[in-house]
């Protein structure tokens, strides 16, 4: 039949019981499957999460500076993963950090959510916040 037609016999699923075929043109079939293709990568998003440093002995102006950042990046639709680095002997402000970190969270509550609870990591203590919808 597909000779007659001058088209091509397709395998469609393969794995079928019986495996199922299709006469088509090959390469009209084979430019719907890529037109396919590239519309399901298109409606993928990509999560990018955004790096915000702190110290444990941060001053009230550049907590400030880093919330504002922090502000855009979530605007814009980005996670936004704050840390405190604790450098050397500063690892015994852990609660500096932890306050740190949780105060940060409670400013950017109306921008987003916490994803993650504050997590002592090595040197690291790190927390998570992703938009809100």
């Amino acid at each position: 039949m597909a000779d007659d037609l001058e088209l091509d016999l397709v395998e469609i699923s393969p794995n079928a019981n019986p495996p199922v075929c299709q006469i088509v043109d090959f390469q009209k079939f084979l430019y719907q499957q890529k037109k396919r293709q590239k519309e399901l990568k298109t409606k993928q998003t990509k999560v990018v999460v955004k790096d915000i440093r702190f110290g444990p002995n941060i001053d009230d102006h550049d907590f400030n500076f880093k919330l504002n950042h922090a502000k855009k990046f979530l605007e814009e639709g980005f996670k936004v993963k704050a840390f405190v680095f604790f450098k050397g002997r500063t690892i015994v402000y852990k609660e500096k950090g932890e306050i740190t970190l949780l105060k940060f969270a409670q400013e950017l509550e109306d921008l987003g959510k916490v994803e993650k609870m504050p997590v002592l990591e090595g040197k690291k203590m790190s927390i998570i916040i992703a938009p809100k919808k």
